[in-house]
């Protein structure tokens, strides 16, 4: 945590000086006061000034881009780090080319480094943020290919009249499969078995528990 100590006659003026020294604002920083400061007699004989010491709040946002920067660096991968704050999450997306090994195999890297990236940007802030980390626009792309495989899934449910499991997926990715259908008047969408194992049923409504017969294998992507 970046932090100065500065004096001055009262400790309001040794802050102020210490706060143009940061240029921040006060509400961007933390004040421990060293010493009070004393006006001695008259004041002028035995006088102390104030003295404080001024450090910078942590901030999500930069904590989270310092150590994706840090990660790409130390990988020797060239690739640009930036992060925003969106309508829900903290947003961190990493650009660049040979960026394939912070995805890995179904992005299951990729939910590595996002649940590290959460660590470090909510280190020491006072209002914790989530933390969605993006690389090179695998989880749009993703998101849109589950999307599509959900709605082509409810369409042979809907023709064959049976239930569908689809493949093991991690809780975000069942999340975008129930969602991307919970409007459709026709089907509804289950969780069934235990993590990492647990997998999406797509059923008719009103016969999701009926059996789904040897036909309803794992549905591929």
């Amino acid at each position: 945590m970046k932090s100065v100590e500065e004096t001055g006659r009262t400790v309001d003026e040794a802050v102020a000086q210490a706060l143009r020294k940061l240029e921040l604002p006060r509400d961007r920083v933390e004040v421990e006061v060293l010493e009070e400061g004393s006006r001695g007699l008259l004041g002028i004989l035995g006088s102390r000034p104030a003295r404080v010491r001024v450090s910078v709040r942590p901030q999500a946002a930069e904590q989270a881009r310092e150590f994706m920067e840090n990660v790409v660096r130390v990988l020797g991968i060239a690739a640009k780090v930036s992060a925003v704050q969106g309508a829900e999450a903290l947003e961190v997306e990493v650009e660049g080319e040979d960026v394939g090994a912070l995805i890995g195999r179904r992005g299951h890297s990729l939910d590595a480094w996002q649940y590290l990236v959460n660590l470090a940007a909510n280190k020491g802030v006072e209002r914790p943020v989530r933390v969605l980390l993006d690389v090179a626009g695998y989880r749009r792309r993703r998101k849109a290919a589950l999307e599509n495989l959900a709605r082509r899934t409810a369409e042979r449910v809907k023709t064959r009249k049976r239930s569908v499991v689809l493949e093991a997926m991690p809780p975000a990715e069942r999340r975008i499969i129930h969602l991307a259908l919970q409007d459709d008047p026709d089907v509804i969408t289950l969780s069934e078995g235990r993590d990492p194992y647990r997998r999406v049923v797509i059923s008719l409504r009103g016969r999701e528990r009926e059996a789904r017969g040897p036909q309803a294998g794992e549905e591929k992507e």
